[in-house]
């Protein structure tokens, strides 16, 4: 979607609200539980243990998880009255495109270990809805067979750098060729953290050949094997173990990867301002304040709580987008106010993906954009352009 179509607004909440109380009065219940702690254990009795927990845990005794989560607490909305919310408008727009929302679903990778359809099924859901996806590296199904199931969706590859450049620059060149319309660098998985849960199974999916479609499938990764992956999966883990990824990361290495290609490219895992100093100085076109989720430095600094010095370092030079923790709409709200364009959402779709597959991620997609919506109107703000500072105060 370009920037000069104008999608209708979507009265989201209002329209899910009366969607599901009407089914109840035919004796109707939603496919999945609203409330997430529900869904999160409803997604925990589908999986095995070892697919929960690779999903769930974070790093180490998961302490920048719990500071994700603490850090949206430390906010309070001071909502405002008398103010027309009839009519709302919660699009966006960024690198050209609208979006109907300031909504994402964010990079996760290895999702054929959750559901068999996997990034396939969270494609199809997106595209129903015609919200963005990003899709990961990692991923269970390749590059170009999620480009197929997304239509003309906007659509992000996330990528992990490799040791091999030339890797990097074919995973590049096919995301391009495949329609994604901008490429976001994740920076802060240069190796993987120290995950006790994963651990004490020991469950590593890549091992098993888990996740690892765009590297199975891509032509420079293929010429670097002796035999085709097909004829010895097992020496192909090999090589991906060698190659995958890259401590070596820096600077000048982001900027070929910028000569690449002509598309936005958004660097994710930023958290320091003077990191957002330099992403500007070295042209990149956006940051993503992310700490993965918690699942890569433990103790770290909680994303929310970095999201103010890192909009205010970059000067509105580049839009600043945010993940790690978002769990409702008040969240996104929160976020957005604190100087955030859109956020990105990850495990309370994953779980959605888990219990109901496309079924599942469509309608907790769904109930997440309801949330907002109402949380917005609730809030005294008909647009998501009105928000932004004043609309909060500390606990």
């Amino acid at each position: 979607m370009d920037a000069t179509s104008k999608p209708a607004s979507q009265p989201y909440g209002p329209q899910r609200q009366i969607e599901i109380y009407l089914g109840g009065l035919a004796g109707r219940k939603p496919l999945l539980p609203i409330a997430l702690d529900k869904l999160e254990q409803r997604a925990r009795e589908v999986l095995t243990p070892e697919a929960f927990d690779y999903i769930a845990g974070g790093a180490g005794g998961e302490d920048t998880m719990r500071a994700n989560r603490d850090a949206f607490r430390r906010w309070r909305i001071v909502p405002r009255m008398l103010r027309d919310v009839a009519r709302r408008d919660l699009t966006v727009e960024l690198f050209g495109r609208r979006w109907p929302a300031p909504v994402m679903l964010g990079p996760v990778g290895v999702q054929g270990i959750i559901h068999p359809e996997a990034e396939v099924a969270v494609a199809r859901a997106a595209a129903g809805l015609n919200i963005p996806f990003a899709l990961s590296t990692v991923s269970s199904k390749s590059i170009e067979e999620v480009a197929a199931a997304s239509g003309d969706t906007t659509r992000w590859f996330q990528l992990y750098p490799s040791k091999d450049p030339e890797l990097t620059a074919s995973m590049v060149r096919r995301a391009e060729q495949a329609g994604y319309s901008a490429i976001v660098v994740t920076l802060d998985t240069t190796m993987l953290a120290w995950r006790e849960r994963d651990l004490d199974y020991p469950f590593l999916p890549f091992l098993n050949s888990q996740g690892l479609a765009n590297y199975m499938t891509d032509p420079v990764f293929r010429s670097r094997l002796a035999v085709t992956p097909e004829q010895n999966p097992a020496a192909a883990v090999q090589q991906w173990v060698a190659i995958y990824s890259n401590p070596s990361f820096d600077w000048e290495q982001f900027r070929a990867v910028r000569r690449q290609t002509r598309l936005p490219l958004l660097l994710k895992g930023i958290l320091h301002p003077e990191d957002a100093r330099l992403a500007r100085k070295w042209a990149a076109d956006g940051i993503i304040v992310s700490n993965h989720g918690g699942r890569q430095v433990d103790g770290a600094i909680a994303a929310l709580d970095a999201l103010p010095a890192v909009v205010k370092a970059v000067e509105g030079s580049i839009p600043v987008l945010f993940d790690s923790g978002i769990r409702r709409g008040a969240d996104a709200l929160k976020a957005l106010a604190l100087g955030a364009r859109a956020v990105l959402l990850a495990r309370p779709y994953l779980w959605g993906l888990a219990a109901g597959g496309e079924q599942g991620v469509r309608e907790v997609a769904l109930n997440f954009l309801a949330d907002f919506d109402l949380t917005l109107a609730l809030s005294g703000y008909a647009s998501c352009r009105e928000v932004d500072g004043s609309l909060l105060t500390p606990a």
